[in-house]
């Protein structure tokens, strides 16, 4: 399974944007745009607000609901009575930019379950672009460097190892808060 999962992961591209749409924090490198959703989905949802780096709230069946993206940990920018991390803000800018208005595939992972002990939504959130295909927003935030990979509890999730994988090379090429947050 691990050669499969690897072998889905593209090789990042060489050069990346120096800014993402919304201008303020950079925009991660174009990854895996062969990958597809291999757990139950529910499609074309709408992005009601972005709440932080690896939480948004969607709309589903007329309510808004708070999504906690599975395997991505950002450092935090909102939290009440928490500080703001190094990076918070950056990592939210990001998740804005590219999913502010936008519509999303949210898969759903088995071995995590649905939801999380606060009651959000636990998926993996998939950007829907005009030409139909799907981008893998979770993978997008740890590969610029705006994510950290982690699991929560002890089973282990679809997408850790691609996760792992991507952290490895963001770690190496000190993209985003691997290179910002040194020492802190």
């Amino acid at each position: 399974m691990r050669a499969r999962l690897t072998a889905v992961v593209v090789v990042l591209a060489t050069v990346w944007p120096v800014l993402a749409a919304c201008g303020s924090a950079p925009a991660a490198p174009s990854v895996a745009a062969d990958l597809v959703p291999q757990g139950p989905v529910v499609e074309h949802v709408p992005v009601d607000r972005v709440v932080d780096g690896d939480t948004v709230r969607v709309l589903l069946d007329g309510r808004s609901v708070s999504v906690r993206m599975i395997g991505i940990n950002s450092p935090e920018s909102v939290k009440p009575g928490s500080a703001v991390e190094c990076y918070g803000p950056e990592a939210s800018d990001f998740a804005k930019s590219l999913l502010t208005g936008m519509t999303v595939t949210l898969e759903f992972d088995d071995s995590q379950g649905r939801t999380d002990r606060y009651d959000r939504t636990l998926a993996y959130v998939w950007r829907e672009l005009p030409d139909g295909t799907l981008r893998l927003f979770n993978l997008e935030s740890i590969a610029g460097g705006f994510a950290e990979e982690r699991q929560y509890g002890s089973r282990a999730y679809a997408w850790r190892l691609v996760f792992a994988d991507e952290q490895r090379r963001a770690r190496q090429d000190a993209r985003g808060l691997w290179e910002a947050c040194r020492g802190s």
